[in-house]
């Protein structure tokens, strides 16, 4: 798999396509992805530390870069939370690493998930998407056998867009599979 070829895209073909679309001036107006975070809110850790290990392990093995642990901000009796427990897991992808996570994500995991019609076109009011994701075990890199629990994830894709509807025609021009409405 070509690891630039979705870059190269963007600058070949995306970028003219938004500037006739959207009336740019300059190629600096055109909205671009700048980054790709994963979280996984792991909130079964404060029973069972093992989880945040495990977790650590399958988001290294899903991007290619180490996670690291989010710790909580406060204590919670009521859900047994200690301040700066550990509750969940991120990675930040930029760059090189950001485009192979988008080009596996689009070409192998989305069209592993069950009975998948599409994902939802609804971004956050600044041009930003997140796309929640139910199992981990869509990615090939996960083991299926070697899994103790099935765990979901955030996927939030920030892009430089002013407004949803140019983060919408960035998204869908690189090839996410929104839902025909």
């Amino acid at each position: 798999m070509n690891t630039a070829s979705l870059k190269k895209d963007y600058q070949e073909r995306i970028v003219p396509l938004l500037m006739k679309e959207f009336g740019y001036k300059s190629i600096m107006q055109v909205p671009r992805l700048e980054k790709i975070v994963l979280n996984q809110g792991l909130g079964i850790a404060t029973a069972d530390k093992k989880v945040i290990d495990t977790a650590i392990a399958e988001m290294t093995a899903i991007t290619g870069q180490k996670a690291v642990e989010t710790l909580s901000k406060k204590d919670i009796s009521n859900f047994k939370l200690r301040k700066k427990m550990p509750i969940g897991v991120r990675v930040t992808l930029r760059d090189k690493k950001m485009y192979e996570f988008l080009e596996r994500l689009i070409r192998i995991a989305l069209p592993r998930i069950r009975d998948f019609k599409g994902i939802e076109g609804k971004l956050d009011g600044r041009g930003n998407y997140t796309l929640g994701i139910q199992e981990q075990i869509i990615f090939p890199e996960i083991n299926i056998d070697a899994i103790s629990k099935l765990l979901g994830m955030n996927i939030t894709f920030v892009t430089s867009a002013q407004t949803d509807e140019e983060g919408f025609a960035l998204l869908k021009e690189f090839g996410l599979p929104f839902k025909k409405n």
